[in-house]
Parts: C-alpha cells; sequence; structure tokens
C-alpha cells in the first residue's frame, strides 16, 4: 500500500465533488454550452483517475514496485495537467482572456500521462511483482 497514493486520490476526490457541484449548479448559470463541457470533460477524468490512482495506492507492493510507482506519478501529474489546463482554460474562456495559448498543449500531454498511468499499472501487474 502506498499511502501517499490514496491520500492524493482522496484529495483528487474531493476536489472533483465540489468541482461537479459547482459545474452542475454555479458554472451552467453564469457560462456557455461549451464552456460548461470544458469543464465537465476535466472533472469527468479527474473522478476516472481519482478511481485508478486509489487503486495504484492500494495494489503498491510495500514501495519496492517501480511500475506502480510511476503508475502514480502519471496519474498524479496527468491529473494536473489535464483536467488542471481544462478548469484554467475554463476560466481563460468565461473571462473572455487571450495569450493562454500555451494551455492547449497541456491537455493532451496530460492525457499522454493518463495513459502512461494505465500502462505502467498494467505492466506492474502483469509482471507479477506484487504480493499474493
Amino acid at each position: 500500500m502506498n499511502r501517499n497514493f490514496i491520500l492524493a486520490a482522496s484529495l483528487f476526490g474531493i476536489v472533483a465533488v465540489g468541482f461537479g457541484a459547482f459545474g452542475a449548479h454555479g458554472l451552467k448559470s453564469v457560462a456557455s454550452e461549451e464552456v460548461v463541457s470544458i469543464f465537465e470533460t476535466g472533472v469527468r477524468y479527474q473522478f476516472y483517475h481519482v478511481f485508478a490512482l486509489l487503486a495504484t495506492g492500494i495494489l503498491y507492493s510495500n514501495g519496492k514496485e517501480k511500475f506502480m510507482k510511476w503508475s502514480g506519478i502519471m496519474f498524479i501529474t496527468g491529473i494536473f495537467l489535464f483536467s488542471g489546463s481544462l478548469f484554467v482554460l475554463t476560466y481563460v474562456k468565461m473571462n473572455n482572456w487571450t495569450g493562454f495559448g500555451w494551455l492547449g498543449p497541456l491537455t493532451p500531454i496530460g492525457g499522454t500521462c493518463l495513459a502512461l498511468g494505465w500502462s505502467c499499472l498494467f505492466t506492474g501487474i502483469a509482471r507479477g511483482d506484487l504480493k499474493r
């Protein structure tokens, strides 16, 4: 078990619930459908990966399994980059700000990190390095 990954999953879960409620009740009254859709995508993917990070933390084998470690690191990085960039993009679009084109590449980089997290999780389990 990796306590830090489980704690991170818990915190990301709290944020996802709060952001989800905000998106459902507050954002829809002040933002366009496009902006709400961007925000909801960020929340949805954060929630999906909360469970992946939680599973990684539970399956982690006493800190000795490098693929589990990298899986958790990639999930955390991916959540920050993918969902985080979508949350910032939502704010930018709501305020009609310009000059934030650098946000665009963060989302696919975050998505790549999430996919790498799943790949590391698969590899760590498939190798059979976990304690039985």
